[in-house]
């Protein structure tokens, strides 16, 4: 889902100035979140409102996925819309201020302290995100070119918008009233918007044409696409309603069950690209991309089990809770993000070192520059590591809480270990 190998046209419009340092922060944020996560097992076996907790979720929110989805984005988008990203400034601007902020914000729920280092800290990262909206809203009004791709990712950073501005008035809700309820009212209403409006639907309009390309595809379906699209957003249209004026479980469960019908939509989609590809032979990166995709169920499965916990039981639902942000941030998002980093970071380093030197004699293909042994070691780890802290959460098994944190730090040492190999790759000696 990040940025794109169509060559030319990628180079000319997003310099990698521009592109690298989201992702170089993202890897940064995924080790940390890993290395809170080791120690942090015995705090998924109570409630899932604790500060450390919340430092991860954010950590791996923002830090993690946002980052190298915005920064992405500005190589993506402008590929879909076939026109120049609006401004390299305002690229750089947004990524200043999100790094900035995003470390205060963190510290500020570790400890506890939502006073001035998290308000700081969410205001900065609305600040980014509002300079990343409009640098995108202005490349794509002033295109001639629409398709559904780059609909997907305006409307989705509305909802982000939606999300983080959420977000900031319930952090202010804690220390002054700014809203006619408590801040723990709201954060479920906060989570879905940005799961579902800033996450899902972003990696489901980009995914849609990333992993067609990458197979070679010949399958195109744009009124399956529209048909995922209005699925999604009608579902969390009706969760803000039911949410703000009708609050009752049973309810979520239609829009719950509207984003089921769109991701078995979208599995569809992804299997026919699979089908009619004209590459037969599927990489590594390609294959932890496309369980990504199965992976994408797992959350709304767990969301619908937990639905119908409430409904049975007013007993303690923690557990579920967990289980259900575990496997959307450490599960089918980060899923994506291993695989789609080693699909488009090498194009872009690639295209960083040898776009001047194309008549200089023989050079490495992108697929080259980063180590294929330690990306499958880190698939290994990763997968391990998710089911065994998964597992540990549904048992309460404190061993295997442990060993699968252990397993995603390793993933994520190696994870950071390819991204600098690929960060400091020079020019091969002719």
């Amino acid at each position: 889902m990040f940025g794109s190998p169509l060559g030319g046209n990628v180079a000319r419009t997003t310099s990698y100035k521009v592109v690298i340092p989201f992702y170089a922060y993202a890897a940064v944020s995924f080790l940390v979140a890993c290395v809170l996560l080791l120690g942090s097992g015995d705090l998924f076996q109570g409630h899932w409102f604790q500060p450390r907790l919340l430092a991860i979720t954010h950590l791996m929110a923002l830090g993690w996925a946002t980052m190298i989805i915005l920064g992405a984005s500005h190589q993506l988008v402008p590929v879909l819309i076939e026109n120049d990203l609006y401004s390299n400034r305002l690229a750089h601007l947004s990524f200043a201020l999100a790094a900035a902020g995003i470390p205060l914000l963190v510290y500020g729920f570790a400890v506890f302290n939502l006073g001035w280092p998290a308000q700081l800290g969410g205001t900065l990262v609305l600040a980014g995100l509002l300079a990343f909206i409009a640098n995108i809203a202005i490349s794509i009004s002033t295109s001639k070119r629409e398709n559904v791709h780059a609909v997907f990712v305006f409307t989705s950073t509305i909802w982000l918008l939606l999300t983080v501005s959420l977000g900031l008035a319930l952090l202010f809700n804690f220390t002054t009233s700014v809203l006619t309820r408590d801040s723990l009212h709201y954060l479920a209403l906060h989570a879905h918007l940005g799961m579902v409006g800033w996450f899902l639907l972003l990696v489901l309009g980009v995914g849609s044409r990333l992993i067609p390309m990458f197979l070679i595809s010949k399958y195109t379906n744009p009124r399956l696409l529209w048909a995922v699209f209005a699925l999604v957003n009608s579902a969390l249209v009706l969760y803000g309603l039911f949410f703000l004026y009708a609050r009752n479980a049973a309810l979520d469960l239609l829009p719950a069950l509207l984003v089921l019908v769109a991701l078995l939509l979208f599995a569809y989609y992804c299997r026919k690209a699979y089908v009619e590809r004209i590459r037969k032979k599927v990489d590594d990166q390609m294959k932890v991309s496309l369980l990504a995709v199965a992976l994408l169920l797992v959350p709304t499965l767990v969301l619908l089990a937990l639905i119908a916990v409430l409904l049975a039981t007013r007993g303690d639902q923690a557990r579920v809770v967990l289980l259900y942000g575990f496997t959307i941030f450490f599960g089918w998002l980060t899923a994506m993000i291993l695989g789609m980093t080693f699909k488009t970071l090498p194009f872009i380093v690639w295209n960083k070192v040898y776009r001047h030197r194309a008549a200089l004699g023989k050079m490495p293909s992108p697929k080259d520059i980063f180590s294929h042994p330690v990306y499958k070691a880190m698939a290994v780890a990763y997968l391990a590591g998710f089911a065994l802290f998964a597992c540990g959460i549904l048992l309460s098994n404190m061993y295997l809480l442990n060993t699968g944190a252990a397993a995603l730090l390793a993933a994520a040492v190696l994870y950071n270990w390819n991204v600098a190999k690929l960060l400091a790759h020079k020019p091969l000696k002719q």
